[in-house]
């Protein structure tokens, strides 16, 4: 089997992303309890940034939604500033704005794995602790990996979930978002191999990115309907192509003849789930994943740790546990959302 993978045009860092950069950094205030988070000294809070991959959209300001409430609960800074497009170039000039400001920790959803590498390793020669979240950078010196769900667990659950609804056989397409993702590009691998051993009569026929624009997901499931006939099924692989690819099945008349997940966020595939263009969407707490988050940022800035989750406060992320051998703490396993559920969430 032969899989194409097609790039949409690369994105330039332009002067509205020097722009953006010039602008200040959200800093949320966490409130009359700073006691916790206070550095030896105590006269400064520990500070917390995260840099999404791309600010602006449903899934990442959730994260930042759960990063702050964190921070109003355990007393520290938590900085929040991302690229307005998926561009690894206007991700990094953020991450070296927060080198200049000497945070206490870093948290970064790269773009870019390979190309961020170098500038975790500035960030960690500045005494900073370096850490990647929502998305991994294995081949650099982050300290932690904060991982949303089990990489086998993710794959696997978007293969059973599609051809569920596909009767356990045909063609179908995946229409991802970044090509460098690593977690993408990780959970594609088990949808492949997931695909070959459990479903002989299932076959991906191909695989094409979109970068994070839900507009150019459609248009590709769009022409990938058109161009393959026998197409019975389509992925969405981020929450910007699940509602994408759900969008395009409506807008082609072929609800019930082509089936979609993805991994989108509940209320943005909720009227999909309601109208029959998606199946189901995969994924996780993800306000829970951004709570995690700046609860590991403090662990890391005050030497705790990370194996002791009785710790965490948080009553809606219980299954959290950590890999020592990885350096990986894990939320917990993904969440199906379909037309019953995806409406108890406010993202």
């Amino acid at each position: 089997m032969k899989i194409s993978r097609r790039i949409t045009g690369a994105l330039a860092l332009t002067a509205a992303a020097a722009v953006v950069l010039a602008g200040c950094t959200s800093r949320n205030d966490t409130g009359s309890t700073p006691e916790p988070g206070a550095t030896e000294g105590g006269d400064e809070q520990i500070t917390i940034a995260f840099v999404p991959k791309l600010q602006g959209i449903p899934y990442f300001e959730a994260m930042n939604t759960g990063g702050q409430q964190a921070a109003e609960e355990l007393g520290f800074e938590w900085l929040y500033q991302g690229p307005t497009t998926a561009d690894a170039a206007a991700q990094a000039d953020i991450v070296r704005s927060f080198i200049q400001q000497g945070v206490d920790v870093l948290f970064v959803a790269p773009n870019d794995p390979n190309s961020m590498a170098p500038l975790l390793q500035e960030a960690q020669d500045a005494g900073i602790h370096v850490a990647t979240t929502d998305t991994d950078a294995p081949d650099s010196v982050r300290e932690l990996f904060v991982s949303q769900a089990s990489v086998q667990g993710i794959g696997e659950q978007l293969t059973d979930s599609l051809l569920e609804a596909m009767g356990g056989s045909g063609q179908y397409a995946i229409v991802s978002c970044g090509e460098t993702a690593a977690n993408l590009n990780a959970w594609i691998e088990v949808q492949e191999a997931h695909t070959a051993s459990e479903y002989p009569d299932a076959e991906i026929v191909d695989i094409v990115y979109a970068g994070e624009d839900q507009a150019a997901a459609t248009q590709m499931a769009l022409d990938l309907m058109n161009s393959n006939p026998e197409l019975t099924g389509l992925i969405g692989e981020c929450t910007s192509s699940a509602p994408g690819v759900a969008q395009a099945v409506e807008d082609a008349g072929r609800t019930g003849e082509v089936f979609t997940v993805g991994l989108g966020t509940p209320r943005a595939m909720l009227p999909y789930l309601e109208s029959g263009s998606s199946s189901a969407s995969i994924l996780w707490d993800v306000e829970g994943l951004g709570w995690l988050t700046g609860w590991a940022g403090m662990q890391l800035a005050n030497d705790g740790d990370l194996a002791d989750t009785s710790s965490i406060t948080n009553e809606a992320i219980p299954d959290v546990s950590y890999d020592e051998a990885t350096a990986e703490l894990l939320l917990g396993p993904p969440t199906i959302f379909t037309a019953e559920n995806a409406g108890d969430y406010d993202y």
